[in-house]
């Protein structure tokens, strides 16, 4: 039990900082009456409460209302929230019989009942304590209506708070937007509130103008409106201008090297598709901070991606390490696994990380592509909208859920979300990609397509989807030069795996097969767990070239095979082209 082990470790701090008490046990013994005062705390008050039953006469009611209080407190610590619930309870009703109580018989001695009644602990307190319990048995309804039965006068920012975060989880918009600016009221700098009327499509200027007062009023406070701008930049999908707005940002001497704005940074790149960068200053991020949790799970699925399993497995460690309560370890360890084609236990981890954290969107993406590979189409497109629900501005939640439509061969449904991206995100080069993508399905819409590729390599040369959807369109035209001319290209200025691998594929269809080799090999080099690469390195081995060919030919002429042998090597020639389309399959 935790009771046990706080008091197990409370004594060997105790015991290894006597007989001789120095200036350094100090912190020791601090910690060690912490527990113990912890653990006696939760023992007295359950011994306290079954005295209470047996002689009703030796504690006040006031005393009775704090047991109940403390040992409600003991048990919220110890995790059980149902018993702490009912505990809490029982101090309400103790609470109320006390007030009735001093109504009808008022106390004479005033200067003695003052102290008394400022050392009982707060109703409005007790209630929170209420909400929080509900909030970890996930019945937020209950959460809500603890919470809404306290007068809007009476309550504290911490309060607001969580019924903000309450009614937008719950979809109450409104409400949430009221409690926010509530919240705000009362602390004009509580960053999470203006994040979250940001989140709910409240102007910036509507917010940074609740900030005014205190930012003309406090000094060296000018970059808080610079702030608000950037993220509103952020909750309405304008990923370039969010980008530069944080820059700027982050370039003043005051806010330079700033773990949050270095973390907000990675993320936008991450949802521009500018996956270098994002991974770059991701690293910046935990070389500040060590002990960095937040945005980790982004982070190891980006090295996942680029076959860096290794330094996911080591990431994924690390972060264990420092706290296993949070979804990020889960998700990183689920990116391992996914990578590493294990989706059962990939699902598995998933479903943990969401357990801990049922906001987290990196581990509903884990979890959906997971059941996705794992044939449960169904369950994934569930995951997925609920993604795009806590995230409507990140392109990858869209990417997952039309990817499920595709491999049910809803192309109709497929078509429909990838129309209302564009219209939503705009017509940048990834939503332009994501529509052309679900094109390339129907036979009908290639040259719409190609006309799509065609605009979003215009926009961004290098954007990777793009250059691999518009080779696989070459691919099907049979124009392998204008493939290997467009691959060239992209390769000039970055190495990517999936670019090297079909530029292999290109490369022998033209029978370009030495550069081919080469091509394979520095895909397997940037990822060693490519298969498709490795596939296509060992089938080239095995394929003869055309002079080996020639040779062997010469060969079975002197030998005196006659035109059988030349009818063979035609047979053989043929059987070569006629599988040759395999080379060329893209996903």
């Amino acid at each position: 039990m935790f009771d046990d082990i706080l008091l197990l470790l409370a004594q060997i701090i105790l015991f290894t900082s006597v007989p001789v008490v120095r200036s350094t046990d100090i912190p020791k013994l601090w910690i060690a009456k912490k527990m113990l005062h912890f653990f006696v705390l939760m023992r007295l008050a359950h011994l306290h409460l079954s005295v209470c039953v047996s002689s009703r006469e030796l504690f006040s009611p006031s005393q009775k209302y704090q047991l109940l209080v403390y040992h409600a407190d003991s048990l919220f610590h110890d995790k059980e929230y149902r018993n702490a619930v009912s505990k809490y309870t029982m101090a309400l009703q103790q609470k109320k019989a006390l007030s009735k109580t001093s109504k009808v018989r008022p106390s004479t001695g005033n200067a003695a009942s003052t102290p008394q009644s400022q050392c009982l602990p707060s109703e409005i307190e007790v209630k929170y304590k209420m909400a929080e319990c509900y909030t970890m048995l996930k019945q937020d309804k209950d959460a809500i209506a603890i919470l809404d039965g306290i007068p809007s006068r009476q309550r504290t920012p911490k309060i607001n708070m969580m019924l903000a975060n309450l009614y937008k989880k719950a979809g109450q918009e409104r409400s949430s937007v009221t409690s926010y600016k509530e919240v705000l009221r009362q602390c004009p700098l509580a960053l999470d509130a203006i994040l979250g009327l940001l989140s709910l499509s409240v102007k910036g200027a509507e917010v940074a103008s609740m900030t005014m007062n205190v930012i003309q009023s406090i000094p060296n406070l000018d970059w808080l409106s610079v702030w608000i701008k950037a993220y509103a930049f952020v909750h309405t999908g304008d990923n370039t201008r969010a980008i530069n707005t944080i820059c700027s940002l982050e370039k003043k001497s005051l806010l330079r090297d700033n773990v949050d704005l270095l973390g907000s940074l990675a993320d936008l790149y991450f949802r521009a598709g500018d996956n270098k960068n994002s991974i770059l200053k991701f690293e910046q991020a935990q070389m500040l901070d060590p002990y960095l949790i937040k945005g980790m799970d982004v982070y190891g699925y980006l090295l996942a991606r680029e076959g860096r399993l290794e330094d996911v497995e080591n990431l994924g460690c690390r972060l264990f390490n420092i706290s296993d309560q949070h979804a990020e370890p889960w998700v990183v360890s689920g990116c391992h696994s996914f990578y590493s084609k294990r989706y059962s236990r990939a699902l598995y981890l998933g479903a943990k990380a969401i357990q801990l954290n049922s906001n987290s969107v990196q581990a509903l993406l884990l979890k959906g592509a997971a059941l996705r590979n794992m044939g449960r189409v169904q369950e994934a497109i569930i995951h997925f909208r609920e993604a795009i629900r806590l995230a409507p501005c990140r392109l990858d939640c869209y990417e997952g859920l039309i990817e499920c439509y595709l491999a049910s061969n809803s192309i109709r449904e497929a078509m429909v979300m990838a129309n209302n991206v564009y219209k939503t995100l705009g017509a940048n080069a990834q939503t332009l990609t994501l529509l052309a993508t679900v094109c390339l399905e129907d036979p009908v819409t290639q040259e719409k397509a190609k006309t799509l590729l065609d605009k979003a390599l215009t926009q961004r040369p290098d954007y990777i989807k793009a250059v691999v959807k518009k080779a696989e369109l070459l691919s099907r035209e049979q124009k392998y030069e204008d493939g290997i001319a467009l691959l060239r290209n992209a390769l000039a200025n970055q190495s990517d795996c999936v670019l090297h691998r079909i530029l292999g594929d290109f490369l022998v269809a033209v029978n370009e097969y030495q550069e081919a080799m080469d091509q394979y090999s520095i895909a397997l080099s940037l990822d060693p767990n490519d298969q498709k690469s490795l596939e296509g390195m060992q089938k080239m081995e095995k394929e003869e070239s055309p002079t080996d060919a020639t040779q062997e030919e010469d060969v079975d002429d002197m030998e005196g095979s006659g035109e059988e042998g030349d009818l063979e090597g035609s047979d053989s020639e043929a059987a070569q082209w006629a599988d040759q389309e395999q080379w060329f399959g893209m996903q």
